[in-house]
């Protein structure tokens, strides 16, 4: 009978030199980069939670703050190639928890194999701040090519439209909470290495789609990292959580660049100072940040009293429109 391990994933969230970035472990000197994992012990750990601390720390050196639970994958051989879990034989079913932790301090990690690594390195496509990404162009051409290869016209078409919506094809509006279904979609087009990787196949790509795609993680911890970017990006819009990664006291232009490097979009500079004043989640301290490489701004804070106060939203997204 095959037995079943309880494995549980940490995205672990920060903003680095004005890029989203995530903790990655690498097991093994020669693996892929991974997400720190562990096995639950039924028997030894009281809580998900505390396990998941426990073994965070012990990888990576890192105390956890802010954690939610993120979602539980179990889809058989969603897997291989298999994370070694401490199952022993190898014919363990891993069902694994993902968690998102949230931090305001990317601190220097001093453990062996673990450092924070930008998103755009796993998801080129998805930084719009400066324009469509140029890593878009042979996603585009491949996908397409991969349309044009099904079986019959209405699959195809079927396909097509698929594709043009979640990577806005064809001057198809942009929708970045996809993070997911995009991901999923190159996968199921056998576009993603690890698709090759669990068919056993050697795909023929040329350097600048090899680049385009991103770099592969082990198991399938890149869909986990990507189901946390879209949980991420649509929390920001209902629930304040852009303050977990944040100092105490922070500028109107820091919070904002923070935002946009989760969500991947530029915003309109006065439309957005506009939302936060409505919203009431800031309030200004009185003093002055003056290391800011020109004028000087005003240092906020966040009102987290509000959160017991009343009922607590987002904050809007107000893109900047060429």
């Amino acid at each position: 009978m095959m037995s079943v391990v309880i494995g549980l994933s940490a995205v672990i969230v920060a903003i680095r030199d004005g890029e989203a970035v995530t903790l990655t472990v690498r097991p093994r000197a020669s693996e892929l980069a991974g997400l720190p994992f562990g096995p639950f012990d039924p028997g030894g750990h009281r809580t998900f939670e505390l396990a998941l601390r426990a073994f965070v720390t012990e990888q990576t050196r890192f105390d956890l703050g802010y954690v939610e639970q993120l979602y539980t994958f179990g889809d058989m051989g969603r897997d291989a190639p298999l994370a070694d879990m401490g199952d022993g034989d190898g014919k363990a079913r891993v069902i694994s928890v993902g968690y998102l932790a949230l931090t305001p301090h990317a601190v220097d990690i001093t453990a062996l194999g673990a450092e924070w690594a930008s998103f755009s390195r796993f998801f080129p496509w998805e930084d719009w701040r400066g324009g469509r990404p140029p890593a878009l162009a042979p996603i585009e051409e491949a996908l397409k090519a991969w349309c044009g290869c099904c079986g019959g016209a209405a699959e195809g078409a079927q396909r097509l439209a698929r594709a043009r919506l979640l990577f806005a094809l064809d001057g198809a509006p942009w929708n970045e909470e996809r993070v997911l279904e995009r991901y999923e979609l190159l996968y199921e087009a056998g576009l993603a290495p690890e698709a090759a990787r669990d068919r056993s196949e050697t795909p023929v790509r040329s350097e600048a789609l090899t680049a385009a795609l991103g770099e592969p993680m082990i198991s399938d911890h890149r869909r986990i990292l990507a189901t946390a970017l879209s949980r991420l990006r649509g929390k920001l819009k209902y629930r304040p959580v852009v303050f977990e990664l944040m100092p105490e006291a922070f500028t109107l232009s820091a919070l904002q660049r923070t935002v946009e490097a989760i969500a991947g979009v530029p915003l309109h500079k006065q439309n957005f100072r506009r939302a936060l004043e409505r919203a009431d989640l800031v309030e200004g301290l009185g003093r002055l940040e003056t290391d800011t490489g020109g004028r000087p701004a005003e240092l906020f804070r966040f009102r987290r009293e509000s959160l017991a106060a009343r009922p607590v939203s987002g904050l809007s997204l107000p893109l900047l429109r060429e």
